[in-house]
């Protein structure tokens, strides 16, 4: 197995570290501490400090160094940032800001999907509920959540519009956030396995509106449920 680049793995750490608001906005990382730390040559940090540089994350300026930077001016969208932060104390806010994008973006894609989609992407979306409904008995485990994301993937896929595909890593976060940090049930909800029928169905037979219908419907669903959980757990 190839070893993972030094700078990569500086960039998971500080990256980690900043999203989980272990190294807060404002606080600065010193270039002799940080190769002392990792052992690393200056031109690894380097390459680090711009990577994370690239993500909004940190600015470094001549005189003052590497500050942390707030996340406002995080890459909101960019997959790692999303995972970082999702490890991080606004964990459930941020997956709640998240489903309100969904709620924006999915059932506008189920409807242009009933529209669009090929016949190869009706029969994807049909072997995903498949997949969703054989595991619904460990639904908070990795092979169900596969399914799962399979079956959006697709679905947003089958909008032939190259925008909204393009979020396909906002629903993912909420998916793996869902069910990473223990805010998914362990059986699946069956009227939520139903809606996903449901809007494989639509798009089959060409009903948009019931396709998009379908899909709020879903999103509402994950949304109230995932917000439940988090609050009988005290939002942890």
């Amino acid at each position: 197995m190839a070893q993972t680049p030094l700078h990569d793995v500086i960039v998971e750490r500080w990256g980690a570290d900043i999203g989980a608001a272990r190294r807060p906005p404002g606080s600065r990382i010193v270039m002799e501490q940080a190769v002392l730390e990792f052992g690393a040559s200056r031109s690894a940090i380097r390459e680090a400090v711009r990577v994370l540089e690239s993500l909004g994350m940190v600015e470094s300026r001549q005189r003052v160094g590497i500050t942390v930077l707030p996340p406002r001016s995080w890459s909101p969208y960019d997959p790692r940032v999303l995972r970082w932060r999702l490890d991080g104390p606004d964990r459930v806010e941020l997956l709640r800001s998240l489903s309100e994008l969904r709620g924006a973006v999915e059932p506008v894609a189920a409807r242009l999907a009933a529209e669009r989609a090929t016949p190869e992407q009706c029969g994807a979306l049909a072997a995903a509920v498949i997949g969703m409904a054989s595991t619904a008995r460990a639904a908070n485990a990795d092979e169900y959540l596969g399914h799962d994301i399979d079956f959006h993937s697709v679905l947003l896929q089958a909008s032939d519009n190259v925008m909204l595909a393009s979020l396909g890593s906002i629903v993912i976060a909420v998916l793996e956030g869902r069910t990473h940090h223990a805010l998914m049930p362990s059986v699946a909800e069956a009227a939520a396995l139903q809606l996903h029928a449901d809007v494989a169905a639509a798009v089959q037979s060409g009903d948009a509106a019931g396709a998009e219908r379908a899909m709020r419907a879903i999103v509402a669903e994950s949304t109230d449920a995932m917000v439940e959980m988090a609050d009988s757990s005290g939002g942890a």
